[in-house]
């Protein structure tokens, strides 16, 4: 296979086959779903999806379903308890839900991976290594920030904020707003410690090493402690395993409702947000019933595609030319000379606007000819 033909396989599904291979090379299987789901089930979960468009239809039993737009809940809800024992699968799956790129409903493809059951500090790692090498195949330029829920509970522990203030404190957090805290707690008139080590996890972003050091100084209880030992040893691993683009980032705060322990979001260059996404959700096991641990990410193959579209530099490989004199039998012996050698090819009888093409090419006495500029 020569570079061109490389160059020019689908992306998309190179990088699929290469994460099913990391997965399976740590022992993840691969799990296979239904389309639908009952309604309910994301009714009753609906403040852990993405966002709130759920596509339904009722079945002709009269039962309300749901297109899945979440692939956790389904993996989650068929879990069966077992006991010192860990279930480690993988999906590739399409769902359905509003695209982040174009706002509208789509098929998007999303694959990730969920490990449930007697959890230990190896198999959180384990999975956030796996989301490093998932990034990695991606692209050579990404970051994974990451957070740790136990943090800023045991900080909430400490400051004791009222429902509605510790919402709008966690809104504030996640958006990084050193001055909207600074007056939420003066205006509640927290104490100046409290006030201060609060901005300070809003604003702290960098290396492992420097952030954990920050947050040793300011550790208020032992929920924060254990949080920030769990935290270190973890970071540990990871810089052993030679990952040096992984940075901690307090304001990745989820729902306490859901999530606990780790939580971490995964960037590549190029693309203004998240393509990957993940934590420790034990809550929602406890709340579906489910007496495990769990952690899990999800990459969003839909904003890569875009991506990759919108900065293709060509549209096709080839722009062949042809006249009305031409006979079709060559012109159709021509492209599949072409397309043999791994070329993308488009035939006009003109070049049309807008087209970018590597190479432009011209029927001549039966054969393609390159045209010179």
């Amino acid at each position: 296979m020569n570079s061109d033909t490389e160059t020019n396989m689908k992306k998309e599904d190179r990088n699929i086959q290469n994460l099913r291979h990391l997965y399976e090379q740590y022992g993840f299987v691969h799990y296979k779903m239904n389309k639908f789901e009952e309604y309910d089930l994301y009714v009753a979960n609906k403040d852990f999806l993405a966002g709130d468009s759920i596509i339904t239809f009722t079945d002709t039993n009269g039962k309300l379903l749901a297109l899945k737009p979440d692939v956790t809940l389904s993996i989650v809800k068929n879990y069966r308890d077992a006991a010192d024992t860990v279930q480690k699968v993988y999906y590739n799956e399409n769902i359905y839900r509003t695209s982040k790129s174009t706002k509208t409903y789509k098929e998007l493809m999303q694959m990730g991976l969920e490990c449930m059951g007697d959890l230990d500090l190896y198999h959180i790692s384990e999975v956030l290594i796996l989301a490093a090498k998932s990034l990695e195949i991606l692209s050579d330029r990404y970051i994974l920030d990451l957070s740790h829920m136990g943090i800023i509970q045991g900080f909430l522990e400490e400051v004791k904020l009222r429902p509605k203030h510790e919402e709008k404190f966690l809104t504030l957090l996640r958006e990084k707003n050193a001055h909207g805290i600074r007056a939420l707690f003066d205006s509640l008139k927290i104490d100046e410690e409290l006030r201060e080590a609060a901005i300070l996890l809003a604003t702290t972003y960098g290396s492992m090493d420097t952030v954990l050091k920050t947050l040793e100084s300011i550790s208020l209880n032992d929920t924060m402690d254990q949080a920030i030992e769990d935290l270190s040893e973890i970071c540990q691993i990871l810089e052993e395993q030679g990952f040096d683009n992984v940075h901690l980032d307090f304001s990745i705060a989820g729902d306490m409702n859901y999530y606990n322990g780790v939580l971490f979001r995964g960037y590549i260059e190029g693309i203004p947000s998240s393509v990957l996404s993940g934590g420790q959700y034990d809550e929602l096991m406890d709340k579906m019933g489910k007496s495990a641990g769990a952690i899990g990410f999800a990459i969003y193959l839909d904003l890569l595609e875009d991506y990759d579209t919108a900065c293709s530099d060509f549209d096709v490989d080839v722009l062949l030319l042809y006249s009305k004199t031409d006979a079709p039998v060559d012109i159709v012996r021509a492209v599949q000379k072409l397309t043999d050698q791994g070329y993308t090819v488009q035939t006009q009888r003109k070049v049309p606007p807008r087209l970018r093409f590597r190479r432009l090419m011209q029927m001549e006495n039966g054969q393609a000819r390159e045209v010179k500029a």
